[in-house]
């Protein structure tokens, strides 16, 4: 079968002719140096337009995280919205005694076994898109949701519990997705929690 397929394959080359294979060599670039060349040249030019379209979009994203930085030093910014439920970290902490408050994770944790009594207010200018809400949450567990919407104007809300925590437990505040919250000078946005008494 083999040897079949070699002479069937041996005879079809012998059967062109040398005319036809000098017509197939010229349909072939004269110099495939040159074309090679220039695909390279072309390649190079795309490989340089793509950093240049790369470097315009990075600083058009410095840009903006500029903008935002220059927002904050001024006092205002708007936090949110995020596609996820997302800590707030109150940086503004009046009085944290006894360190139970991180201010670099936004996390209160239960120095000792006790009740703790915990207030949260979040607020935003109404933009007719977005809510303002965030939820304490304890541990894992989603305790009561503060949640306002209106169409314009600053909207706000505010809950409080009281809550039994093991030595260890963690409370935080967290933004709810695609809401959001305002913060400056005024301190619209507030998380506080103190022990009620022992137990």
């Amino acid at each position: 079968m083999k040897i079949s397929v070699s002479f069937t394959l041996w005879l079809l080359l012998s059967s062109v002719s040398a005319k036809e294979s000098t017509e197939c060599q010229r349909a072939f670039p004269e110099d495939i140096y040159a074309a090679l060349r220039e695909m390279t040249a072309s390649l190079v030019q795309l490989k340089a337009d793509m950093r240049f379209l790369q470097t315009q979009e990075q600083a058009a994203q410095q840009k903006t995280e500029v903008d935002k930085l220059k927002q904050q030093l001024q006092g205002e910014s708007t936090i949110g919205p995020f596609p996820s439920d997302t800590t707030l970290i109150y940086k503004h902490v009046t009085t944290n005694i006894g360190n139970a408050y991180n201010p670099n994770t936004g996390v209160f944790t239960a120095p000792v076994r006790g009740a703790y009594h915990f207030e949260w207010s979040v607020g935003a200018n109404g933009d007719n898109s977005h809510a303002s809400g965030a939820v304490l949450v304890k541990n894992t567990e989603n305790v009561f949701v503060a949640w306002e919407k209106q169409k314009d104007g600053f909207m706000s809300s505010s809950k409080g519990v009281t809550l039994l925590l093991e030595v260890g437990e963690v409370v935080f505040v967290r933004l709810w997705s695609n809401t959001l919250a305002l913060d400056n000078a005024n301190h619209h946005n507030t998380f506080s929690g103190h022990l009620l008494f022992t137990m």
